[in-house]
């Protein structure tokens, strides 16, 4: 279980609502099907299927219990973990409350300044875990180089994974541990695929696409339309750790230039390039602009199609961003629909021109 991608991306999203401690709630944690998807960067038909397979299987063997969407009994709309077994879940994720001796390990250390907050936190990460965190920092681990989170996470724990769970307990609360200046670790996204645009587009804006069959189609319309020097892959919410990568691909291009970004209608639709857009602002990199071409024409196709929608809607602020496609957004949302970027695809492109 600790292997399967949704299964890990499901504990995170828990450890983050409830604090990372179990029985405290009285309703079980759940998420939408796709939104737990696009959180967990799982976009391509195989990874699709691998994720159902294992929720599948999570919810046979009692873990998960799943909801289907109205009318479509095979399909997944949301997944829920029971709170009968929240605690089954921290220890198959190596968060157990810790047992009286533990506790009293971990009252009785002697930490470094920067980790004696353990003493009074609750937490469920185990004390030797937390020693080897203690000692690295000790043995003057804030002067080390900046390195994959990864490679940190085997390095100190012996297990390239470990550190992913970590990042999202109460270890890392503003005011804790902080991955980066701490550990000296980051989050390293997957690199951008994009495809070049005609030589003649070279001095124009970049373009970034949710969705695979989106981006194929986008840049099939590009090499005859010249509308965009580049046309990025964004793939879900791997966008967001990946945008440090435009810094090379503005090298390949010549110089940076305005990036746009086209996506889903719905709650990570907006998420993922408004997040993008902060970490760009941190990197100096340009900000990340909806392209209202694109969501005008998304929202006029896909008038009366919207898809019905369980999630949590996005919030006006996260709406604002569309600009002049905001107020439709919202109506859209306030309706309970999601709409798919693939309304605007390629019959629809082959005919159009953007200074329409």
């Amino acid at each position: 279980m600790t292997r399967s991608p949704v299964a890990c991306e499901l504990f995170r999203q828990w450890q983050r609502a409830r604090g990372g401690r179990a029985g405290q709630a009285t309703r079980p944690f759940s998420r939408g099907w796709e939104d737990l998807l696009e959180m967990a960067g799982i976009t391509t038909a195989t990874e699709r299927a691998d994720a159902e397979r294992d929720a599948r299987t999570l919810d046979a063997d009692g873990w998960v219990e799943l909801r289907t969407v109205p009318y479509r009994p095979h399909w997944i709309g949301r997944i829920l973990l029971p709170l009968a077994m929240e605690e089954k879940w921290c220890e198959a994720f190596g968060f157990i409350p810790p047992s009286d001796e533990e506790a009293k390990l971990i009252r009785e250390f002697d930490w470094i300044p920067s980790m004696s907050f353990v003493r009074d936190a609750r937490m469920s990460v185990p004390f030797v875990e937390l020693v080897r965190l203690n000692n690295f920092i000790k043995e003057g681990g804030t002067e080390r180089e900046l390195v994959p989170i990864k490679e940190r996470s085997l390095e100190i724990f012996g297990e390239e994974k470990r550190m992913d769970s970590l990042v999202a307990s109460a270890l890392f609360r503003p005011g804790r541990l902080d991955a980066n200046r701490d550990l000296r670790c980051e989050m390293i996204g997957v690199p951008l695929a994009w495809k070049r645009g005609p030589s003649d587009a070279a001095s124009q804006p970049v373009i970034a696409i949710e969705n695979a069959a989106t981006w194929h189609s986008f840049c099939r319309w590009n090499a005859g339309q010249s509308v965009f020097s580049a046309v990025v892959y964004g793939d879900g919410n791997r966008f967001v750790e990946g945008i440090r990568y435009l810094t090379d691909l503005f090298e390949e291009l010549g110089g940076q230039r305005r990036v746009f970004y086209f996506g889903d209608l719905d709650l990570q639709g907006l998420v993922i390039p408004q997040e993008a857009a902060s970490r760009a602002r941190s990197l100096g990199l340009p900000p990340i602009e909806a392209h209202l071409w694109s969501y005008r024409h998304l929202l006029a196709l896909g008038s009366g199609l919207g898809q019905p929608w369980e999630g949590e809607p996005p919030s006006p602020t996260l709406c604002d961003w569309l600009g002049e496609c905001a107020e439709q957004a919202k109506q859209l949302f306030s309706a309970g629909h999601r709409l798919a970027q693939e309304h605007v695809g390629w019959e629809f492109l082959r005919n159009k021109e953007i200074a329409e």
